[in-house]
């Protein structure tokens, strides 16, 4: 696993993931492509196949990834 990679991983599980369990859902790193800055995530739980996923994954797991990872261009689902 590359270092940024590592970066994110460690960004979801102190900031993302307790806040999507908060609400009985999950989040699960699946890749990030390092030459086009996209991160793949998958949400589980109560949030897999939720109406407001999309908007979840845009304006809550996109906007705390990027603060920390500016590298992630764009976060987009499994």
């Amino acid at each position: 696993m590359s270092d940024v990679s590592e970066k994110i991983v460690k960004v979801i599980d102190a900031d993302v993931r307790p806040v999507i369990e908060s609400h009985g859902g999950g989040i699960e790193f699946l890749g990030f492509d390092e030459t086009n800055g996209i991160l793949k995530v998958e949400l589980t739980g109560v949030c897999n196949g939720c109406p407001g996923a999309a908007a979840t994954v845009r304006n809550m797991v996109e906007g705390v990834i990027q603060k920390s990872v500016p590298e992630v261009r764009e976060v987009v689902r499994a």
